[in-house]
């Protein structure tokens, strides 16, 4: 008996321990919500923050869309109607009354046309005349750079072409004033077995439009090779005369402002090809990048 109330006396004086701890439990299982709902607040409060921070970040570095000036000249005149009758009749005195067209899908951008003359003098001989024109527009392009940029590049590998003709032979280069925003007469020999053929290219730039002018003649059958100097002085005339036709043609037109970064560019890379009867053998710098169909504008 005397053990028993002694275990029940501890036990008793246990008690106090074990409800102290019962309730610092309470306690701190009351805490704990709140301790929770802090966290969560904080949470959701930097998940905020983080959000317009992002929105902040966008806003600064959004650029603007990307512009370019727009081309100066926005179409062609007819190819086949830049030379005036007059000219056509010094040029190539026997050509048929219409050129031929080179055939192209895009005439507002790219476009030629060509006409042959033979003068027929029996067994004097003959006398043969070539004449191109070729037209070549390019669009300004945020990606590629403004029209007349595009124009110059492709101007200056008309030239360098001009220069490097396989077979071409005392060749000569000059500068043309006078002639668009710039100009380069090219002429060179080119011996074939119908003749001498007298061989006259001059390439001119007005803004963002290259012409093309290639003019060659030759003496057959004997008939004496005709004077170079005589078709140089020719040849400028209609580069002269094409060049002012693109500008007439644009007269009512031109744009202002800026093209947006989805603008076409409608510019082309070389010419190449050709069009009429050509028996020296020159490439004509027809349209660049003409297709295969055939021209349907109307003259």
């Amino acid at each position: 008996m005397q053990r028993r109330a002694q275990r029940a006396d501890r036990s008793d004086q246990r008690d106090p321990r074990v409800m102290r701890r019962g309730r610092r439990a309470l306690l701190g299982a009351a805490a704990l919500p709140v301790v929770l709902l802090a966290t969560a607040c904080s949470s959701d409060s930097d998940s905020g923050s983080d959000d317009d921070a992002k929105k902040a970040s966008a806003s600064a570095t959004a650029s603007p869309t990307p512009t370019v000036e727009p081309a100066a000249y926005a179409t062609l005149p007819e190819a086949c109607d830049v030379l005036s009758s007059k000219t056509l009749e010094d040029l190539v005195p026997e050509a048929r009354k219409a050129g031929k067209e080179g055939s192209s899908d895009e005439l507002e951008s790219r476009a030629s046309c060509s006409w042959d003359s033979l003068d027929n003098n029996g067994v004097k001989g003959s006398q043969f005349r070539w004449l191109n024109v070729s037209l070549l527009r390019f669009d300004s392009d945020v990606t590629r750079g403004p029209g007349d940029e595009l124009a110059q590049e492709y101007y200056e590998g008309q030239v360098d072409d001009a220069r490097a003709v396989t077979g071409a032979r005392s060749t000569k280069s000059s500068s043309v004033a006078g002639i668009g925003d710039e100009a380069t007469a090219v002429r060179y020999d080119l011996k074939k077995k119908e003749g001498t053929f007298k061989q006259q290219t001059v390439v001119a730039r007005v803004e963002n439009v290259v012409v093309t002018v290639d003019y060659n003649g030759a003496g057959l059958a004997g008939d004496k090779t005709p004077d170079a100097d005589a078709l140089l002085k020719d040849a400028q005339k209609a580069a002269k005369e094409a060049v002012a036709a693109v500008m007439e043609a644009n007269e009512s037109g031109g744009g202002t402002g800026k093209v947006p970064s989805s603008s076409p560019s409608a510019s082309a890379s070389k010419a190449s090809g050709g069009s009429g009867a050509n028996p020296s053998g020159t490439k004509s710098p027809v349209d660049a990048g003409s297709s295969s169909k055939s021209s349907t504008r109307k003259h």
